[in-house]
């Protein structure tokens, strides 16, 4: 498995808009509207997260449901559109429930991540200082190793499983999130209208609530969406590696795994999980896109 690193791209973060109003938001979401690629992403999103939550009443059978004699039908087999598994379980099912566990471990970890290192980088970047060194030379440290490396010593540490994985993924997501708040909070709180608000008595609490949130979090959560298909590729990996979910629960890296012997003898059946772990990817990067382009100053 390649390294995969997790670093903080500025062409991800989108332009700072000081004080946006009401009417620019209504203008992003204008422009998201009109762009067809991102708006194509949030239908396949929009299309899996209904899989995610319905998908035991849409699974037209039993997940789990295994027939020796029916292993490794290829696609098209009767009753089974996508073939079966190398335990004879139907593909189309397993993939169908396996997207609430994959979303689950791709969504989670960058929910946790953006709100904890939202908090630590903007107290560094309005602190600035001391302050600010301590924290992010202790966030650079997660930097020296790779997303994958990390995440698998991480996950190696606390054993496997789907909470340890999440903890794993949250961990690692902290460092590029916290980079990409303290960056932008730095930049803001040098701005006048922060400066006029300090010179006014302000407290540093309503400083930071008032003037600064409502400037920081939209790049933030820009950023954090992109990081959602990296966050279902290390998930997918850990799964793959032994160190995720546990068999014989339908999660799409879990089903690689269990799958790469039979890649001599039904290639298209080994590769359909990769294949709904690729377009759920690219979806969500795409949808990335789309909302840092929307949230760019337009004259």
């Amino acid at each position: 498995m390649n390294s995969l690193s997790v670093t903080v791209n500025p062409s991800k973060v989108p332009e700072l808009v000081f004080e946006r109003s009401a009417g620019y938001w209504e203008n992003v979401v204008k422009r998201l509207l009109r762009d067809p690629v991102a708006m194509g992403a949030a239908l396949v999103i929009l299309a899996l997260i209904t899989m995610g939550i319905f998908g035991p009443w849409l699974a037209p059978d039993d997940p789990y449901q295994s027939s020796i004699m029916k292993r490794l039908k290829p696609i098209g087999f009767e009753g089974h559109p996508l073939g079966t598994d190398e335990l004879g379980r139907d593909m189309l099912s397993r993939l169908i429930v396996g997207a609430r566990l994959s979303l689950f471990m791709g969504i989670t970890p960058v929910i946790f991540a953006f709100v904890i290192g939202s908090v630590i980088g903007i107290i560094a970047g309005y602190a600035g200082g001391w302050i600010n060194s301590l924290i992010m030379r202790t966030i650079d440290v997660f930097y020296a190793f790779p997303s994958v490396l990390l995440a698998i010593a991480l996950s190696g540490v606390l054993g496997a499983g789907i909470t340890n994985s999440l903890i794993s993924l949250t961990l690692v997501f902290i460092a590029p999130i916290a980079r990409v708040a303290e960056s932008v909070t730095t930049q803001i709180r040098s701005r006048d209208f922060v400066e006029a608000a300090r010179a006014s008595g302000a407290n540093a609490m309503t400083i930071v609530r008032v003037h600064v949130l409502g400037n920081v979090l939209g790049p933030i959560f820009v950023y954090s969406t992109s990081l959602i298909a990296v966050s279902m590729i290390l998930a997918s990996g850990l799964s793959f590696l032994g160190l995720g979910v546990k068999p014989p629960e339908p999660e799409w890296g879990l089903m690689l795994n269990t799958l790469r012997t039979a890649i001599y003898v039904q290639p298209w059946i080994a590769a359909l999980p990769g294949v709904m772990i690729f377009i759920t990817s690219i979806a969500f990067n795409l949808l990335s896109d789309g909302l840092r382009s929307a949230m760019e100053i337009k004259d």
